[in-house]
């Protein structure tokens, strides 16, 4: 007599059907995808505070020295009398400003970098000495529709825009015609200057006022100039060979190379929003209410008057990079993360399928999250070594890992060469991507392009639809 067989439990038939099915498999694969965005996204967090810590560094250092420099002026400003009537007839007289910028400023300068540390992280630091000359024409006060008999020409005063005073070095000495003026801190009005310096005059009446003055200073990151003269031409040069040439206006003429660099700038009155004269305060320029208390142009204001955003909008100069930014290229980096991750699961997905082995879940989870460690060790190492060379070391501890593991799960050397392979692949086209930004789009594309292939390959043969019953009957 045959012994009878039991009839498997529905708890049994459902562990076994949860130990073979295909689609309960790419399910639970996407939900590790999913769970691993988590550390994702917290990498991502890992890099901006690891930037802000750099940022805060150079902020340190930059404090100390001098920040980001944009160099404005000279400005000619003359104060005049206002006589104003209120309703019930009260007559008050107030002062404003009128300013004039020179006919044409010439600025001839040198700048000497220096790289300094604050802990792990290097800031840009430079000196540099600047001269300047040009002139200006007697003031056009009747364009401004201001009586001669209101100008106050004897509290006349020259401004020059410094937005950080603590990077002076040097006492700064006009050369006003024949005369010698030291200039001093602060600035009367911020009608066009936010700070700066500045000296009084008592301005006589002549065809031509010739100037030139030389200014030591310190500055951090970048340096920038402002186009006030009716032509400005600004000729620099550094020893500094990473310069980026930043602003409204690009040099006419430049030169880069493992020296330094050179570059020259020519700006005429017509390239920029605000004219050699005008009058009053930034509040007025532009705009004034109408009737209905709404803004719209105003025409009489749009000639006379002059915002202080317009000027320095037309603001040009030349930044000072370090050679690399490991910050941003390991968040470039970062954000193949998640790829990287679904192309290496679906490798072992097929690896599964198609040699009939057996990964688990929780092994598919540990094999993402050393793929998410790559890229916390590339940020941590990047700080010390530079990019490459820490790509290069985070690349063989993931690998060597990753490799090891699989040997184990796997059992069997050769297809434990296979997924090494492809993660040396995967490495390598990520980071050739990494290297080629204007064209990675491009690779990219025909990198999914081919993957996509391989798969459909791969898969072509696969009974999906009877995967299961196959499986059973061989380990029968």
């Amino acid at each position: 007599m045959q012994p009878v067989l039991e009839k498997p439990s529905i708890f049994e038939r459902f562990n076994n059907w949860a130990r073979t099915s295909i689609t309960l498999k790419l399910i639970s694969i996407g939900i590790l995808i999913l769970i691993l965005l988590i550390p994702s996204s917290m990498l991502t967090s890992l890099i901006y505070e690891r930037e802000r810590y750099r940022d805060d560094a150079i902020d340190e250092v930059s404090g100390k020295w001098g920040d980001s420099q944009t160099i404005g002026g000279p400005v000619l400003t003359i104060p005049y009398e206002v006589v104003l009537e209120d309703a019930k007839g009260k007559v008050s007289t107030i002062t404003e400003y009128a300013h004039f910028l020179p006919e044409d400023l010439v600025i001839n300068g040198r700048i000497q970098p220096e790289v300094r540390k604050r802990g792990i992280y290097e800031v840009v630091l430079y000196n540099t000495q600047l001269e300047a000359k040009g002139h200006f024409s007697y003031p056009k006060y009747g364009e401004l529709k201001i009586p001669k008999e209101k100008l106050q020409l004897q509290d006349a005063f020259i401004s020059i825009g410094i937005p950080d005073m603590r990077g002076i070095k040097e006492k700064v000495a006009l050369q006003w015609n024949d005369s010698t003026y030291y200039f001093n801190p602060g600035i009367v009005t911020k009608d066009v200057f936010a700070s700066g310096i500045s000296l009084p005059l008592n301005l006589d009446e002549k065809d031509k006022y010739t100037f030139s003055f030389k200014l030591n200073l310190n500055g951090s990151k970048d340096l920038h100039f402002l186009p006030v003269g009716k032509e400005t031409t600004v000729n620099l040069h550094s020893n500094w060979n990473n310069p980026s040439f930043i602003g409204a206006f690009l040099p006419d003429n430049r030169q880069v190379n493992t020296d330094g660099f050179t570059a020259q700038w020519k700006v005429l009155h017509l390239n920029r929003n605000f004219s050699q004269q005008w009058k009053g305060t930034s509040a007025n320029f532009k705009t004034q209410p109408n009737r209905n208390n709404e803004y719209e142009e105003y025409t009489d204001y749009a000639v006379t008057s002059v915002s202080s955003s317009d000027v320095e909008s037309a603001a040009f100069g030349v930044k000072l990079l370090l050679p690399i930014d490991e910050y941003q290229k390991t968040m470039r980096s970062a954000k193949y993360n998640i790829m990287f991750i679904f192309i290496t699961f679906l490798a072992f997905f097929f690896v599964e399928v198609l040699n009939k082995k057996r990964i688990h879940p929780i092994q598919y989870l540990l094999v993402g999250f050393a793929i998410t460690l790559f890229y916390i060790l590339l940020l941590s190492i990047s700080e010390h070594v530079g990019f490459n060379l820490a790509y290069l070391i985070s690349c063989i501890c993931i690998l060597l890992l990753i490799t090891f593991y699989a040997k184990s799960v796997l059992k069997s050397n050769k297809l434990t060469y296979l997924v090494s392979g492809i993660l040396v692949v995967l490495y390598g086209f990520f980071y050739s991507l990494l290297q080629l930004q204007d064209y990675a789009l491009l690779l990219g594309s025909i990198g999914l392009l081919l993957i996509l292939a391989v798969v459909m390959y791969l898969s072509k043969d696969i009974d999906w639809y009877n995967i299961n019953a196959v499986k059973q009957e061989k380990a029968e």
